[in-house]
Formats: C-alpha cells, structure tokens, sequence
C-alpha cells in the first residue's frame, strides 16, 4: 500500500495563496492518477483536481478552474496543489489520492485507492 503525506494546509485571508505537497511513499512515475479532494464542514467530499499520470492531462473542478494548478515531481515522488485567489468557500480538509491501476478515469473518489490523512485549509474573509 502507497503511504500518502499531506503538508501545506493553514490560515489565509481571501485572495491569498497556498501550496500544498503530497509525498508519496513509492515512485510517482508509474502511477496512473494522482488528485487532490476536499470535504468542507457538513459537504460531501469532492474532487478537486486529478492528473492522469500517463497521458500528462489534468482536470480541474469548474469552481477552482484558473485558480489551482496541480503539479507532480516524479524526481521527488511529489504531487503538488498551487491555490491561489482563495476564497472562503475553499475552506476544507485536503486529501491526496493516488492510483496505480490501469483505469480510464481519474475524476472519481472510487478511481483511487490509496489516500492522505489530509491537511486542512481555512480561508477568511
């Protein structure tokens, strides 16, 4: 099982940037998806971004389209999540997902097998 490693989440106000970093305790470079998903207080978890490790294509969610960048380092067994112009409504825990198996999809939470613990992400107004 890929252990997954979360850091980078913290207080910011609106219009503000993070970055998050995913360590992964395996190389990156045979993955076939790696994303980023968020739960805020009382919603269900939604994807965030997802980059189909072979194809080199990414998929962002409508609503942080323009704003987020999700970036891997294969070198390093990273995966990053640039956020910038965050507003409140980013506020969630953050989950880095990744996945090994030969599959279409990247989009879905059932895509993934392996996840974060997560790190959390608060936006003030």
């Amino acid at each position: 099982q890929v252990q997954l490693v979360e850091s980078g989440g913290g207080s910011v106000q609106a219009g503000g940037s993070l970055r998050l970093s995913c360590a992964a305790s395996t190389s990156t470079y045979g993955s076939n998806c790696m994303g980023w998903f968020r739960q805020g207080p009382g919603k269900a978890r939604e994807t965030v971004a997802a980059r189909y490790t072979r194809a080199g294509s990414t998929y962002y969610a409508d609503s942080v389209k323009g704003r987020f960048t999700i970036s891997q380092d294969n070198a390093k067994n990273m995966v990053y999540l640039q956020m910038d112009a965050l507003e409140p409504e980013d506020t969630a825990m953050y989950y880095c997902a990744a996945d090994f198996r030969v599959r279409g999809s990247c989009i879905r939470e059932t895509d993934y097998l392996n996840w974060g613990q997560g790190t959390q992400v608060t936006v003030s107004s």
